[in-house]
């Protein structure tokens, strides 16, 4: 680490760099301090009863002229000599502090280059990383309550954190490609096959419309639940007061046309005021609610509560189903998880439960999840009280 460097024009300038700072500390303290020991120690000198003389007494003799004589010569001469050693004490006492400030200097510049080294070796390492090699850390030595390892050990997290982050980004940007390139490839396969035949019929070709058609759809709601995805994600959305009993009465409005003759939905819908996006919450609602019907097998139950517990406005939803093993709870959050059950009434796209966590983070609500009394899932969203303000970054 230089403390000297020159500019694109040449000209000298200094670099001031910790390390230097630090010196110019050490140096300063030292010399504050040693100033101000000589200083103190020079009025001590100075003061004491030693410095001051002593007084000749010649007694009779004093009235002979030429012994006062002589006695004021030996009191000039003393005073001369205790001047001059207290000035050769100043002297030689400055050229000392001099010297040791010099030598203090270069041992601060010596002992700041070691004490910096371990942040020169996490620079040097940190440069190197990048998103092509963020499983490399940092792994500072030292013992666990040394700061500068406590620094390295923070930022190999932070690294660790950002590694997970891109790994689950490239998995979900891989995902989304699959699934939007499986339906596209269906069409294609679809339509060239009806446009092989060498005599296709109205109705053949009414067919191959209507099923295109369905895959085209089924695109739309894939696109659809991605972008909403990443409008949850970005925070970024339009906030207003809002009753979860509301919301849920206005979501199984929509669904009861899809609802199963076969299965029992019980219904228990409280005042829940909150504040939040309706749009997002009403998806976060119909999200669980689809994932509820899918999942429950024929002659089972699917029961929606919202109410206050606690003073939180929180919404249920719990269903019947085959059984969830509970380790694999937190991955159904993950983007394009699915169960897997052959119970399922139709096949989704893994969406639905991942759209749920990032609308439920944007407004800050906390999902308890848990194993159904009778199989399938317990999922309850409890969201901040109203009183607590605005969420997310209101659009004005």
């Amino acid at each position: 680490m230089s403390a000297t460097a020159s500019d694109p024009a040449g000209r000298f300038r200094i670099r001031w760099s910790a390390r230097l700072r630090l010196t110019l500390l050490y140096g300063t303290l030292f010399l504050v301090s040693g100033a101000t020991l000589l200083a103190v120690t020079y009025l001590l000198v100075v003061q004491s009863p030693a410095s001051k003389g002593t007084k000749i007494t010649t007694g009779n003799a004093s009235r002979n002229p030429a012994v006062q004589e002589v006695t004021a010569q030996i009191s000039y001469v003393a005073d001369r000599q205790r001047q001059e050693a207290q000035r050769t004490l100043l002297t030689r006492s400055g050229i000392a502090l001099g010297v040791m400030t010099g030598v203090s200097g270069g041992l601060g510049w010596l002992v700041a280059g070691r004490v910096l080294r371990p942040v020169r070796v996490m620079t040097e390492r940190a440069r190197r990383i990048s998103a092509h090699n963020l499983h490399e850390r940092l792994a500072m030595p030292g013992p666990a309550d040394d700061e500068l390892k406590n620094l390295g050990d923070t930022f190999d997290g932070l690294l660790a954190r950002l590694d997970a982050a891109f790994d689950a980004q490239r998995r979900f940007v891989a995902n989304a490609s699959h699934e939007l390139r499986t339906p596209l490839t269906l069409q294609r396969t679809v339509i060239e096959v009806a446009l092989g035949k060498p005599d296709p019929d109205v109705k053949a070709l009414r067919g191959v419309c209507e099923r295109a058609l369905s895959i085209g759809e089924d695109q739309e709601r894939l696109i659809e639940a991605l972008l909403t995805l990443a409008s949850s994600q970005s925070g970024v959305f339009r906030t207003e007061p809002l009753d979860l009993a509301e919301v849920v009465t206005d979501v199984l409005d929509t669904l009861t046309p899809t609802q199963p003759e076969d299965v029992a939905l019980e219904v228990k819908l409280d005042p829940a005021a909150t504040e939040g996006n309706s749009s997002l919450v009403e998806r976060l609602v119909t999200n669980l609610v689809g994932n509820a019907q899918r999942y429950t097998n024929p002659g089972g139950w699917i029961r929606v509560t919202t109410n206050l517990q606690g003073g939180v406005p929180t919404v249920r939803v719990v269903n019947s189903g085959p059984v969830v093993p509970r380790d694999a709870i937190p991955s159904l959050y993950q983007p394009f998880q699915r169960l897997g059950h052959r119970s399922a009434r139709h096949d989704g796209h893994g969406l639905g439960l991942s759209i749920v966590a990032a609308v439920a983070s944007a407004h800050r609500a906390r999902i308890v999840t848990e194993q159904g009394p009778q199989g399938g899932l317990d999922v309850t969203v409890a969201f901040p009280r109203r009183k607590e303000g605005l969420f997310g970054v209101p659009v004005p």
